[in-house]
């Protein structure tokens, strides 16, 4: 068998053609890559960011910035008085972006349900939960894409009817028996993704005539006790906020405060008896027996806040005291004196940034605990607390990182749940 070997001539002459042909095809090929450089660098220069896509039911996310850069908008909201802050900063977008709360629509609004009381005086957050819920992006009509059910029954409406404890716990566990036999979403988790709010002590004793109401929904109260059945990494620390404030927020203003404590109120509680009788006739700690009697000129009470480093916060009938968000708003260091509280936000913000947190058997040393803090430890924890004020307000309409968005944020940490 022969083989025929190909001809010199004939590769000779072939291969001008193929190279002609590679030359091209990389040239064409850096022209496409430059050219696609181009539009790539173009479209980086140019190009609009892409839209948020929304559901029908959705509202795009907005976020507010007073004019300051991004980098001093961050700096100045996401400061160390948060445990962690890049956890608070991405968790609190994805809320935004993300969380919805369908409000079941039953009960009567002229009775004890959907709307609030009143929005003012000592249970005036539970008030503007009710209303701001409605108000604000969070509220879905669609139950199918809520995270969370919202049980809208007011035991402050009740009691301002007259209604007895006994009739309260009825009332509750009627409502919650028509929403189980009505819909298909508590059944799904034994009420785990379903939360009721409320600021009245009387009223967490109204939701416990229920067993599956106290152990498996979401409890946001302004009394949690953790001795005596709140849940701290299921419920929420409602905070008791005294609407509307008498006088504008105190803050940045170290120079006035000059008393080193201050406290007057009823003594309804041991650590008050004990408050009173031990530091009431002290010079240096402004200790009354009773709340101040207004006949001794207008908003003394509130204008010595003005005055003082130490607000004294011991618990009364509850562990709780609107005394505290008092004493935030008017820039005076309060300093909690009450055992068993699950401070409002606690897993969010470090309490030890901005106020002096005790134990009840701290009281017998109060003024060398205090007088021991130094002035630069004192100047920290005011200027943080001013950092703080935002967070115990409530607006009508719902402000971004106010007291509202807060609880909705402690909410959305709750969410997660397994439905069957």
């Amino acid at each position: 068998m022969t083989i025929v070997k190909p001809s010199s001539q004939l590769s000779s002459s072939s291969s001008p053609p193929l190279c002609s042909l590679k030359g091209s095809l990389l040239t064409l090929a850096v022209l496409t890559f430059l050219s696609l450089f181009y539009l790539s660098l173009n479209s980086l220069r140019t190009s609009p960011p892409s839209p948020i896509v929304v559901g029908a039911n959705q509202v795009p996310q907005t976020f507010v910035n007073d004019g300051a850069p991004p980098e001093e908008e961050d700096e100045k909201n996401y400061s160390d008085v948060y445990h962690s802050p890049e956890s608070f900063r991405s968790n609190y977008a994805e809320m935004e972006r993300r969380f919805k709360v369908y409000i079941y629509p039953d009960g009567d609004p002229d009775t004890f349900y959907q709307t609030p009381r009143k929005v003012t005086g000592k249970y005036a957050s539970e008030g503007y939960f009710f209303q701001n819920i409605r108000e604000s992006r969070f509220r879905t009509l669609d139950p199918e894409e809520a995270d969370l059910f919202f049980v809208p029954v007011s035991p402050h409406k009740m009691r301002g009817k007259g209604t007895s404890y006994e009739n309260m716990t009825v009332i509750v566990q009627n409502y919650v028996d028509g929403l189980i036999a009505k819909y298909p979403y508590w059944n799904r988790t034994l009420g785990a993704d379903h939360f009721f709010v409320t600021c009245h002590d009387v009223g967490v004793r109204a939701f416990e005539g229920s067993p599956l109401l106290t152990k498996n929904t979401i409890r946001v109260v302004c009394s949690p006790s953790y001795n005596v059945g709140f849940i701290p990494h299921k419920d929420v620390a409602l905070p008791q906020v005294l609407q509307p404030f008498a006088l504008p927020a105190g803050g940045n203003d170290v120079e006035n405060r000059t008393t080193l404590g201050f406290w007057a109120g009823h003594r309804n509680s041991k650590i008050r008896v004990i408050l009173a009788r031990v530091w009431e006739n002290d010079t240096e700690l402004d200790i009354s027996n009773n709340r101040i009697n207004r006949a001794t000129g207008h908003l003394v009470y509130q204008k010595r806040f003005y005055r003082t480093k130490f607000c004294i916060c011991p618990g009364g009938s509850q562990v709780n005291s609107a005394r505290i968000t008092d004493s935030i708003h008017y820039g005076c260091v309060p300093v909690i004196l009450s055992d068993y509280y699950d401070l409002p936000f606690n897993d969010i913000l470090n309490w030890r940034k901005f106020a002096v947190v005790l134990r009840e058997r701290d009281v017998y040393d109060l003024k060398q605990i205090l007088k021991n803090i130094p002035q630069s430890e004192f100047v920290s924890l005011h200027n943080n607390l001013v950092k703080v004020q935002k967070h115990f307000q409530w607006n009508s309409p719902p402000v971004k990182f106010d007291a509202f968005h807060m609880i909705m944020y402690e909410l959305w940490l709750r969410h997660h749940v397994i439905k069957y």
